[in-house]
């Protein structure tokens, strides 16, 4: 879809502003059927009897009931399963008369539908992968637990403070979807940007970009030695915002990505949509992105990116633990923020992507919910939280964690990254309250489209606009805003 038009060439002696002015687990999530989500969401069928609740004291403020079972269904993913059965041997340790079943599955939906429709669901889940269940339907059907009492409770490691205020930016925020309610706890934390191996920037004796003609600049030098400045997993291109959504929030302010998030009228057609458009279309016209990068998936980009082919990929925090096979030991893996497009942007360099992942949910018809709560609070201490950190090279939402431990380049440049970016860490909601629209719709029908050289930079602003006016449109989706 789109036009093969080319966008006419730079005029030579203009400002990059001028110049602009004139010419968007990850693992692959997919949304599920309606059909499994409908009748999981109006079951009556089942026991809908909770366990007696526990006597809550200092070390149990839940009420926990102590010889009550808890079962825990984790996601068999990229962060793997010791993390949780570290945590679960904590409650078992915390609660000894407790029988705890722990599982891990790849198939969220497959394996937990039949328990969900049957009235008979977990106590506590990781919503993740690639069935990963609509977290934004099954709120809406009421059939998650609300997970406020969680973070009004003392926090594992200080009495004094609550859960909600160990977390880290926007982590709450994230689970709530739609006003108070908490629905999600978020586990891991991601920093999204603009990935690079410090050694090869070292090897052309240059350093990060920080402002587009630097880009550019640095581009045809790497160029020059035969080597692209970008690539990007082309077959899955809603991996673009991950660099491209922040660059536009720091171009034109956030209000820009909350008026985007909102599906309000005319937010695509914002001066910084297009002038984030134009400036990564350029990185196509003049010959930046790597051949053959279309038709890569997100392994096969990441594998050209630390085979020293591209310097630039946009991706997520998880990249190092799901590239490691193929990351030489000398890459010195590191992540920045996008670079500025001149001096007039909105927000300073720095501003960044940053936000929750690996969605962990207690159902409404859990029989043990208290114990599903506690064990996330056992999983928010600051020991969990190292070794989650230690042992998948992923921060997690817990402030802190990291003190004493020894962090790889990539952790490293993350942790440095946030504070750099200090109150500007922007978080797009699009890609959790419009699934299809984020990724099939803009990413994979507009910015694949447009880096490819398919579509110009008018053009997809014109579509992204068309297809977000079309889902405010559409009744039989739940719409979100920020509140």
């Amino acid at each position: 879809m789109g036009s093969t038009t080319s966008a006419r060439n730079d005029n030579a002696g203009l400002g990059r502003r001028d110049v602009i002015k004139r010419s968007a687990a990850i693992g692959l999530i997919t949304v599920p059927t309606m059909s499994f989500l409908a009748s999981c969401a109006s079951s009556d069928s089942g026991s809908d009897k909770k366990v007696e609740k526990g006597k809550t004291s200092e070390k149990n403020p839940l009420g926990v009931n102590e010889g009550a079972p808890l079962d825990f269904v984790l996601f068999n993913g990229g962060f793997g399963t010791e993390y949780a059965k570290d945590a679960v041997q904590q409650y078992r340790t915390t609660f000894p008369k407790a029988e705890v079943k722990f599982g891990a599955t790849e198939k969220i939906q497959s394996e937990l539908s039949p328990r969900f429709n049957g009235g008979t669901p977990p106590d506590l889940i990781d919503n993740s992968g690639a069935e990963q269940m609509d977290m934004g339907v099954l709120a809406g059907k009421k059939q998650l637990t609300d997970l406020t009492a969680l973070m009004d409770a003392p926090s594992y490691d200080d009495p004094a403070k609550k859960v909600r205020d160990t977390l880290r930016p926007g982590v709450l925020e994230m689970g709530q979807l739609d006003g108070d309610p908490v629905w999600i706890m978020y586990y891991a934390y991601t920093v999204y940007g603009v990935w690079y191996s410090q050694t090869a920037l070292d090897r052309l004796d240059a350093e990060y970009p920080e402002d587009w003609d630097a880009m550019l600049a640095l581009c045809e030098k790497a160029k020059k030695k035969g080597i692209a400045g970008w690539t990007y997993a082309g077959k899955y291109p809603y991996y673009l915002p991950f660099s491209l959504s922040p660059f536009i929030g720091k171009i034109g302010g956030r209000e820009v990505l909350d008026a985007i998030d909102n599906l309000e009228p005319n937010a695509w057609k914002h001066p910084a949509v297009k002038s984030a458009f134009e400036a990564y279309f350029e990185l196509f016209k003049k010959g930046y992105i790597l051949q053959g990068t279309p038709g890569l998936d997100h392994i096969q980009s990441q594998t050209a990116w630390t085979e020293g082919r591209a310097l630039f990929i946009p991706n997520g925090s998880w990249v190092e633990n799901e590239a490691a096979k193929t990351t030489p030991k000398d890459f010195q893996m590191k992540v920045a923020a996008p670079s500025s497009l001149d001096s007039s942007d909105k927000l300073p360099f720095g501003t960044l992507w940053a936000s929750g992942g690996e969605p962990f949910i207690v159902p409404a018809k859990a029989k043990n919910p208290d114990g599903g709560m506690e064990q996330l609070r056992i999983m928010l201490s600051e020991a969990s939280s190292k070794n989650f950190t230690s042992k998948v090279k992923s921060l997690s939402a817990f402030n802190g964690g990291t003190d004493g431990l020894t962090l790889s380049t990539a952790l490293q440049s993350g942790v440095d990254a946030l504070a750099k970016a200090g109150d500007n860490v922007l978080n797009p909601r699009m890609q959790d309250w419009y699934v299809e629209l984020q990724k099939q719709k803009i990413g994979v029908g507009v910015l694949g489209e447009m880096m490819a050289g398919r579509m110009t930079p008018a053009e997809a602003v014109k579509k992204c606009q068309e297809f977000a006016d079309a889902a405010a449109k559409d009744t039989s989706i739940k719409h979100y805003k920020h509140q």
